[in-house]
């Protein structure tokens, strides 16, 4: 497995606001229409990725994160605390069947790790 980026993820303590702007800026379509409070992007391009606008947390600032496609969340999370990184959210599973976790680096940069639906 290559480990590809494969999605960014913008948090945003405004994310209708956030959305809004990007959408008039540059034509991206955002749909809100999920239960989670997500808002998922399309930026209408063939090349590179695709993401979404996450509601901040109240005591979070904006950032923006990628989440990495792995073929265990488990192993991978686990190999990254051994390297340094924390936990920030233990893998999850998603509606659509897929799984995700998010952790700090051993600097401290957010990133999370995505695997695909079983």
């Amino acid at each position: 497995m290559s480990n590809a980026v494969m999605q960014f993820q913008i948090i945003s303590r405004d994310p209708q606001g956030t959305s809004q702007f990007y959408a008039n800026l540059f034509g991206w379509k955002v749909n809100a229409d999920n239960p989670m409070g997500y808002r998922e992007v399309n930026t209408g391009a063939t090349e590179g990725i695709q993401g979404g606008i996450w509601p901040a947390p109240p005591q979070s600032p904006n950032f923006v994160q990628l989440f990495i496609s792995v073929d265990d969340i488990k192993a991978y999370s686990a190999k990254a605390e051994s390297l340094g990184a924390t936990v920030l959210i233990p893998c999850t599973v998603l509606p659509d069947g897929g799984s995700m976790s998010v952790l700090h680096d051993s600097q401290g940069m957010p990133f999370g790790l995505w695997q695909r639906p079983a």
